[in-house]
Parts: structure tokens; sequence; C-alpha cells
């Protein structure tokens, strides 16, 4: 997958949770996944994990999504 044409990326994961609404799903043959979070620091980051490894396989392209913990 390529995302910009440059990088290979299947899954953008961000805590943007207005990016889902500003771009063109349809564009980027990728999936965004956000993560629900009221901070960027790594300790609520990790928080995640066990609620994306769980719907990782689910996920698919040109979706966006919101994982919470």
């Amino acid at each position: 997958m390529r995302f910009c044409c440059e990088n290979n990326f299947d899954i953008l994961l961000t805590i943007d949770k207005n990016l889902m609404h500003q771009q063109n799903m349809d564009k980027y043959p990728l999936t965004i996944v956000v993560l629900n979070c009221v901070t960027s620091t790594v300790a609520e980051l990790i928080l995640f994990i066990p609620s994306l490894n769980h719907r990782i396989i689910l996920l698919e392209k040109h979706q966006a999504y919101i994982i919470d913990k």
C-alpha cells in the first residue's frame, strides 16, 4: 500500500479526531485509526494497545475508525 505514493503504510494511527472528517477516504488506500484519548502521553496511548489488537484484523481500507481504551 502507498500513502502519498512515497511510503508504505497500511494503517495511520492518530489522535486527531477531525482528520477523518477532513479527508476523502477513497483517495488513500489505507486505514485511519483515531485513538480516542485525552492526551498524547505514552502512558495513555499504551492503554489502547489491547483494544487495537482485538480489532486490527477487522479494519478495512478506505475507512476510518475510532478506538476506545
